[in-house]
């Protein structure tokens, strides 16, 4: 009888391969299809006014590729085209919150996520984000109201509760006085 241990091991090292070659290709695709996405919005909105929706789309592109001022341009335009829902509008907001944190304006990135949530109460990620901000500003009071109010619309929310769990043990006065 042979030894089954090289049948294993080969079996082992295809089955490991093929998965790997599967998660490549289907990366491969993704980035592809945002390329194409990309190269489309970009010579459309160079040549011609386009939509809010379009704009968003292209500065949350931008996002992904960590271009941030480039977002910026885009999320401000998607703003200003005015074709968009209260909840749309908030999404932008917060996007455009977002750009501004990555660059460290953090001043301008809680005055967009204000606004994000202003148009839309029940947006937990916005009042995250904007809890977020607030705690790089070291505003931790209002940190954890911004925390406190994602937990009020969704008790679930697992980074409000650990970040809020957080602020709290900061904030609570020492017993060992």
């Amino acid at each position: 009888m042979e030894n089954p241990s090289p049948i294993l091991y080969i079996s082992l090292l295809l089955g490991l391969l093929s998965v790997s070659a599967i998660a490549i290709g289907r990366q491969v695709l993704k980035t592809r299809r945002t390329e194409s996405t990309l190269t489309r919005l970009q010579n459309k909105l160079s040549k011609e006014k386009g939509s809010a929706q379009e704009y968003y789309e292209l500065g949350s592109i931008y996002l992904d590729k960590r271009l941030f001022t480039q977002a910026v341009n885009a999320l401000q335009k998607a703003i200003k085209a005015e074709d968009l829902t209260d909840v749309e509008s908030a999404a932008v907001y917060n996007a455009l919150g977002f750009a501004y944190f990555a660059q460290d304006q953090f001043d301008l990135a809680i005055r967009h996520y204000k606004e994000a949530t202003k148009l839309d109460p029940s947006y937990t990620t916005a009042f995250n984000n904007l809890g977020h901000a607030y705690e790089r500003k070291q505003l931790t009071s209002q940190a954890l109201s911004a925390y406190e109010q994602a937990l009020a619309i969704d008790a679930e929310n697992q980074t409000a509760k650990r970040r809020a769990e957080s602020l709290r043990k900061r904030l609570a006065p020492s017993t060992n006085s």
